[in-house]
């Protein structure tokens, strides 16, 4: 049976479920609620603003959004937004999905949390980013009603999420901190990770190689 969350289906196609077992094998609760939590919020968006998307875009995107931070798709020298990106581009590849499909997905996930450009993109790659921020960061709160926002915590938790989801972002990339130099993650790490200097653009312009 499909399974309906504030009148918002969950896709239930074969590829929608494998990446949904995908993210349930290398992911954590935390991970999957939140993922889930995205996808509906963003899908709630696209439906008021009667926006045209594709759900089981969405979803897949959504629910490999934050995976490059598990251990076993980090790398030692990516962004994790890159990481998960390129997971869900070997995901796709693997099951024949067409080149577009696969663009825009890598894009929704690569981008989710590059603020001021991602909402200027295709309608899932701007979308995810709208439920990214709904659910991170309570963004556009007041746009979807108490009761909906309810409904999708009461199947999908938050269980101590704003400081769970600070320390799975440390956790996905601590090992690699250089990595978050010009990205809201350097803020984690200057909060949480002991020793962290955050480097400065302005420093780096002014003591380039060049001699002027």
């Amino acid at each position: 049976m499909s399974t309906f969350i504030a009148d918002i289906k969950i896709p239930d196609s074969k590829l929608a479920v494998e990446a949904a077992e995908l993210l349930r094998e290398h992911g954590d609760d935390l991970l999957w609620n939140h993922s889930n939590r995205v996808f509906l919020f963003a899908a709630m968006k696209g439906n008021l603003n009667q926006i045209k998307y594709d759900p089981e875009l969405l979803y897949i995107s959504s629910l490999f959004h934050d995976i490059g931070l598990t251990p076993k798709f980090r790398s030692d020298d990516k962004r994790f937004e890159v990481d998960g990106a390129n997971a869900v581009r070997d995901f796709l590849s693997s099951r024949g999905v067409s080149e577009e499909f696969i663009r825009l997905a890598w894009d929704a996930v690569a981008l989710h949390s590059t603020i001021g450009i991602v909402e200027y993109k295709e309608a899932e790659v701007a979308l995810m980013n709208f439920g990214v921020g709904f659910d991170v960061v309570g963004k556009n709160f007041d746009l979807i009603s108490a009761e909906a926002r309810e409904l999708v915590v009461k199947h999908f938790p938050r269980d101590n999420f704003k400081h769970g989801i600070l320390h799975a972002f440390l956790d996905g990339f601590k090992h690699k901190p250089e990595t978050t130099f010009g990205t809201i993650n350097a803020d984690v790490c200057e909060m949480l990770l002991p020793g962290f200097k955050r480097p400065n653009f302005c420093h780096s312009v002014l003591h380039s190689p060049w001699n002027e």
